[in-house]
């Protein structure tokens, strides 16, 4: 069993985290998260749902067109105008799927991110229940990144709804430890949006992200380095981003729950229990350690798009529905691609059966593509290797093995898929995307489905 007793903070212990910058500047680093973003957005094309428990998740935008015909015949409705009382409960939800987000109201009734929308519902059955407008989070998306960057320039994208900002040397960014830069930041991104965020400020970003859920929603949390012991050794270990299901319950065997009782440990004996380097970096981090910087740009690993189906499908009677659920992933994966400027080699596909065992299988071609009917055909190959006598809950395909779509890629990714006998290799232009909906969804070359 570990020693759960906290260490003493020395100021000058070499294990605390460091906050001065090269120039002797504090180094301040701000993560912004915005607030139950995906609702946020809702609400603001649904106003009188404010204050109001809401779940957003499964299902089609369908309900939008139900919501705005108006019951007796007269015409469409303004969304701002449907009575509350015409809007889907959660309790009245048919199918599977996972809730991307909830109102705070909501939450008071324990549904959160990734849960179930059976359990949501049985948590908070008088729920309203909205699904995903991905256009509309997008959207916002773009449009509140672009107020952070008028005002702080260096920031690191890091999904739809947070980021990292480097305040050091921005205008404010030294004030109050950085609370007079977050402010205005708030106030930009309302302003143009009308949505909030929530902000935590630090000597870096592993505890700048821990600070950001501090004060939620629409709260500035400021962290000094002397704060470890008392804002941040309290917390579950599992508040350190990187400490997963499967690790905090190996710690909680070995007694270990806080952030403090983690740094408490020799560093020897945790790379003994959970290998040398996942052993030495749980120590540096529990200690606030962290000197990865904010990038501006980051390549992406792969680019990918799942689905979960409403019941399960099985893959010989559902086959023409499979097909086409297959074909548009494929399809929207290359418009990925081409929207972003990157071509793959490797194409992958996830499997989810009905008893939530997963197969993954990848084929890396010996050229670069970015066409949506190469993908498929190479997806396809991949559904060969895998065993279809159970139902199917989930299908995902993925891009990986990424590259610039230069032209000198694209002309060598031409010549080599000839020769493998690939499908031609086509650049992100209208032309290419024209072709690509027109693709067929029956099985093609032997393919299951």
């Amino acid at each position: 069993m570990a020693d759960v007793t906290e260490p003493a903070i020395d100021k000058d212990d070499p294990r605390a985290p460091q906050s001065a910058a090269a120039d002797g500047r504090l180094r301040r680093i701000a993560h912004l998260d915005m607030d139950a973003f995906f609702a946020s957005v809702e609400l603001l094309r649904y106003p009188q749902l404010k204050g109001l428990p809401v779940v957003i998740g499964g299902g089609r935008r369908k309900v939008d067109d139900l919501l705005l015909q108006s019951p007796d015949g007269t015409g469409p409705r303004e969304p701002c105008f449907i009575p509350v009382e015409d809007f889907p409960l959660l309790k009245d939800y048919v199918g599977r799927g996972v809730i991307t987000t909830a109102t705070y109201p909501a939450r008071q009734f324990g549904v959160g991110s990734a849960m179930g929308m059976m359990k949501a519902a049985k948590l908070c059955p008088q729920a309203i229940v909205l699904p995903v407008d991905f256009d509309e989070v997008r959207k916002y998306s773009r449009a509140f990144k672009a107020a952070i960057l008028e005002i702080a320039p260096v920031m690191q994208d890091r999904g739809v709804d947070e980021v990292y900002i480097d305040f050091t040397d921005v205008p404010g960014g030294q004030r109050e430890g950085g609370r007079v830069l977050a402010r205005l930041i708030q106030k930009s991104i309302f302003k143009k949006t009308g949505l909030t965020c929530s902000i935590g400020v630090a000597p870096n970003r592993l505890l700048a992200k821990m600070a950001s859920e501090f004060n939620k929603p629409n709260g500035i949390s400021i962290v000094y380095e002397e704060d470890l012991q008392t804002r941040i050794w309290p917390l579950h270990v599992r508040k350190i981003n990187g400490i997963g299901p499967k690790a905090g319950e190996k710690l909680a065997g070995l007694g270990i729950h806080t952030i403090g009782e983690l740094a408490a440990q020799d560093p020897q004996w945790l790379m003994a229990k959970f290998g040398k380097s996942t052993g030495a970096w749980m120590h540096r981090v529990a200690w606030g350690q962290d000197d990865s910087p904010v990038v501006t740009e980051s390549e992406p690993v792969s680019m990918s798009r799942e689905t979960t189906f409403d019941r399960d499908l099985h893959a010989v009677r559902d086959r023409a529905e499979l097909s086409r659920i297959f074909t548009d992933l494929c399809v929207r994966v290359a418009q990925d691609l081409q929207r972003k400027g990157y071509v793959a080699r490797t194409i992958g596909i996830k499997l989810r059966y009905d008893d939530f065992r997963i197969a993954t299988r990848d084929q890396t071609a010996d050229t670069y593509t970015a066409d949506a009917a190469t993908i498929r055909q190479l997806a396809g190959q991949c559904l060969k290797r895998v065993p279809l006598d159970k139902r199917l809950r989930l299908l995902g395909v993925r891009a990986s093995g990424l590259a610039r779509a230069g032209e000198d890629v694209l002309a060598a990714a031409s010549t080599l898929g000839a020769s493998q006998g690939l499908l031609p290799l086509q650049a992100a232009t209208g032309a290419a995307a024209r072709r690509q909906r027109k693709l067929p969804v029956a099985v093609e070359n032997g393919e299951l489905f």
